[in-house]
Parts: C-alpha cells; structure tokens; sequence
C-alpha cells in the first residue's frame, strides 16, 4: 500500500509564509548598516528587515562594521563602483550587501549591464537577484573571504 503525504504545490506557498528579508539572508541579532536612505525607499522592506534582525537599520553614521549592508542607488547618485566599494568597508569579512536600485522605467533606473560591471570592478559577487517591491529590484552581493591561512 502506498501512502501519500499532502505537500503544497509548489514552493513558492512556502516561500510566501517566509519574510523577504529572511530570504535575502538576514538574520536576528544581525547589524545591519542603510546607505543611501531616502524620501523613496521600499518601507515594507525597511520594516521587514528591521523586524527580523530585531533592532532598527543602523545609518552612514554608524562607524563600527555591520554584519549586512542595505545600499540604495540611484542612478544620479554618482559612481557605482564607488559607492560599492565605500558599502564593503562598512561590512564585515565574508558579509552581504544588498544592492537596491530602481526597476526598469522608474526614476534613477540603472541598466544591469552598468551593475554587473560596477560589482565586478568591486570586487564582490552577486549571487542572487529579486523583486523586493513595486519600485525596487535587489541584488544580493557577497563581499571576498581572505583566503584561509596555508599552515
């Protein structure tokens, strides 16, 4: 006799009940540093990182290394790669920056093209991208380890 387990239909109904900022990698008790905060940002993601890392996002102010940083760009907001690089000293080794910019037809778009060349020049990775709301597209970037120690 073969016995069947209900399951979902998809993964995207598990995915729903999971918090966006907990699948872009954040985690409770996690500091997480904003650059680039303006009058336009996503608030629902905002809150929804803020709420499972439990403490509010930490501002450019904020002069100790965070475990995450949230980078908001516009395309007039200057220079990519620099703005990259600036992100990567505010984070701890072998941590994320998550890279926000506005989607297609929206004010200060950025073209992709012009993204991967910035986090290549960088020196970071991507690894994921994702709508994180009606305005904003996410991309999920890891910053280098140092290589292990040779004994």
């Amino acid at each position: 006799m073969i016995r069947r387990q209900p399951v979902s239909a998809t993964a995207d109904h598990a995915e729903e009940r999971t918090s966006l900022a907990a699948r872009l990698g954040f985690q409770p008790e996690q500091v997480v540093q904003e650059i680039g905060f303006d009058d336009d940002v996503d608030q629902e993601l905002r809150s929804a990182i803020e709420e499972v890392i439990g403490s509010e996002l930490m501002d450019e102010e904020y002069d100790d290394v965070a475990d995450a940083v949230v980078l908001w760009f516009r395309d007039d907001d200057g220079d990519l790669t620099d703005a990259l690089v600036d992100a990567t000293t505010y984070v701890e080794e072998g941590g994320a920056v998550l890279l926000l910019t506005p989607k297609t037809g929206r004010d200060g778009y950025v073209e992709p093209s012009d993204i991967a060349e910035a986090v290549t020049t960088a020196g970071l990775s991507q690894t994921k991208g994702i709508s994180v709301g009606k305005d904003w597209s996410g991309t999920k970037l890891a910053t280098p380890k140092t290589a292990a120690k040779k004994r």
